[in-house]
C-alpha cells in the first residue's frame, strides 16, 4: 500500500474512542475570596442566636409569673391568718373575760374595783 492509500483510509473507518477517563471539573479562574466554611459557621451561629432569642421572652415571662405567684401565695396566707384572727374575735366578742380585758386595756374600772392613780412615775 502506498502512503497515499494509507492516508486515504482504505481501512475501515472507525471513530476513535477516547479512553474512559473521569471528567475533571473545569479549572478555576483564580482563588475564591469567599471562605464558605466560615460563612456556614457564621450562618449557623446567627440561626442559633435567633432560636435562643425566641426562647428568651417565654423564659422571662415564666420567671415573672413564678415570682408573682409566690407573692400572691404569701398575700393569701397573710389574709388567711387575718381572717382566723378576726373570726376568733367575732366568736369571743361576747365572752365576759374578753370584754373585761378590753375594758381594762382602755382604762376602765370594773364594778367593785377601787381606782388608783399613780403620778410622777414617768422618767
Amino acid at each position: 500500500m502506498t502512503a497515499h492509500a494509507r492516508a486515504a483510509g482504505t481501512t475501515a473507518h472507525r471513530p476513535r474512542r477516547r479512553p474512559a477517563a473521569r471528567r475533571r471539573p473545569a479549572a478555576r479562574r483564580g482563588a475564591s475570596r469567599i471562605n464558605w466554611d466560615r460563612v456556614g459557621r457564621i450562618a449557623l451561629t446567627v440561626v442559633l442566636a435567633a432560636v435562643l432569642y425566641s426562647y428568651l421572652n417565654p423564659a422571662i415571662e415564666f420567671v415573672k409569673t413564678y415570682t408573682a405567684t409566690s407573692a400572691a401565695k404569701e398575700k393569701f396566707h397573710e389574709a388567711l391568718r387575718e381572717n382566723k384572727r378576726l373570726h376568733w374575735q367575732v366568736q369571743h366578742s361576747d365572752d365576759p373575760i374578753v370584754l373585761d380585758e378590753k375594758a381594762r386595756g382602755q382604762g376602765l374600772v370594773g364594778s367593785g374595783d377601787t381606782p388608783i392613780v399613780v403620778r410622777g412615775l414617768s422618767g
